[in-house]
């Protein structure tokens, strides 16, 4: 399966929940991974008990479908196992702003980790794409590539990844109402609580010339392509929209779910603990980066949104 370009992580016994942003938080246990399906369906019959198969199981659309089928129609024959090689590579450098920047030498699963978890979706890229993309890094092209919701930029210097906000275009985002003192996920890749209503989130995209030139200047400390992706906060009974920090705390996902993605957690307790070199809520705009703008405004921290009111 890895031979042909799959992009699969492995399996253990406890892995966090693939479903994201809904599962961010959760483990999920297999107790049973290491039993046979024979097994499993003979002591089941002997409780009288019934089960269901998947049907993609015997599905040969699918790769581990036909890797089953290869297996058994050779069963009694010898088969040399194939040694898939990836090359070692430096771990991906967490930026904020939803950013990610790579080695050149990046692995395959790497990669697909960080298109996935800096685009916001749950598909992960086709192995023939992936494979095209490695190629090109591996020969030292320069290039943008769009694949999985994410835009990868490859020059001499550096290789990051973001968010490719074109694809609004053809998949818009609904704005996202935010409900106070409760925790709201945008685009699979931001997360933010609002200390009073009357906010809604949507992306800077289209609005840049709008923002103050306080915030512009933030701005700009990101690569062009990656400033339209950023989300932008407007306040009910006002058309100029602003970053956050007035009144709403706005925390990066990014890090925690490629962390996630790479097989770093491992257990429950390593959920809540941010990867090296990033600090917990730590998003582009600081607190210090934002002006007070009155008294009921200011930026509260996740205790705070915690206390009652």
């Amino acid at each position: 399966m890895r031979a042909q370009g799959s992009t699969l992580g492995r399996l253990r016994d406890w892995t966090p929940s693939p479903v994201w942003p809904e599962g961010r938080g959760l483990m999920l246990a297999r107790p049973l991974l290491s039993e046979r399906r024979e097994m499993l369906r003979n002591w089941l019959s002997g409780q009288g008990a019934d089960w269901i198969d998947d049907p993609a199981n015997e599905d040969p659309r699918y790769g581990r479908s036909r890797a089953r089928q290869a297996l058994h129609a050779t069963a009694s024959a010898h088969v040399s196992p194939v040694r898939v090689v990836d090359a070692a590579s430096a771990s991906p450098l967490i930026v904020d702003g939803g950013l990610i920047q790579l080695d050149r030498s990046v692995r395959a699963a790497t990669l697909a980790a960080a298109l996935v978890c800096a685009g916001g979706g749950s598909t992960p890229p086709r192995g023939d794409r992936l494979s095209a993309i490695l190629d090109r890094l591996r020969a030292s092209e320069d290039f943008v590539a769009v694949l999985s919701g994410a835009r990868l930029e490859a020059t001499a210097d550096r290789v990051i990844v973001m968010r490719e906000a074109g694809e609004w275009t053809r998949r818009p985002i609904a704005p996202l109402r935010l409900e106070p003192r409760r925790a709201a996920v945008w685009d699979g890749r931001f997360i933010f609580n609002a200390r009073e209503p009357g906010w809604t989130v949507v992306a800077a995209r289209g609005r840049l010339s709008s923002l103050t030139g306080r915030d512009r200047d933030a701005l700009n400390r990101l690569p062009p392509a990656a400033r339209g992706a950023v989300p932008v906060l407007l306040r009910d009974g006002e058309t100029a929209p602003v970053l956050a920090g007035v009144g709403v705390e706005q925390r990066d996902l990014v890090p925690e779910r490629l962390r996630l993605a790479l097989d770093e957690t491992t257990h429950e307790d390593d959920l809540n603990h941010p990867p090296n070199g990033v600090t917990p809520w730590n998003h582009l705009f600081s607190r210090k980066d934002i002006p007070d703008r009155g008294p009921t405004l200011g930026l509260r921290t996740t205790e705070d949104l915690n206390e009652p009111a």
